[in-house]
């Protein structure tokens, strides 16, 4: 079987004889793993020596009901013009970038106008100083 053009590579057509080229051990040399059939190996081997993934301990743990919540302080809504603020809002603005399980408001930062704020959750500081400023803390 000949190339048609000088570009297209002829297949290695092996164990066809001495003439070919590629005849009786078929390119795989003379004993060793990859002369026999079937000598893949997984992934990660490293020759019967113990692999990465079997040296390394084991590291933490995830718990499957984790919630995680979105945070923002005080002073970021304080910045803001809205008087009621929602966690809606706050995505649509790009204050915050996503929702995940919920919004937080943590108490950092001064509040000087009433605001009413829809959330989640709120840690003590922030709900006392929301409602000090004469707004409203309000739990979804």
């Amino acid at each position: 079987m000949r190339a048609k053009f000088p570009y297209e590579k002829r297949k290695k057509r092996v164990g066809c004889g001495p003439g070919s080229g590629h005849g009786k051990t078929a390119c795989r040399g003379h004993k060793g793993q990859h002369s026999r059939t079937g000598s893949g190996h997984r992934r990660g081997f490293e020759g019967g020596q113990t692999p990465l993934y079997r040296r390394i301990p084991k590291r933490g743990f995830n718990h499957p009901a984790k919630k995680t919540f979105s945070i923002i302080n005080l002073d970021r809504l304080a910045s803001l013009e809205e008087k009621e603020i929602t966690p809606e809002k706050l995505v649509e603005r790009g204050v915050i970038r996503k929702l995940g399980d919920g919004l937080k408001v943590l108490g950092d930062g001064e509040l000087k106008k009433a605001l009413k704020v829809h959330a989640h959750r709120f840690s003590e500081q922030a709900k006392q100083k929301i409602e000090a400023a004469g707004g409203q803390a309000v739990v979804i």
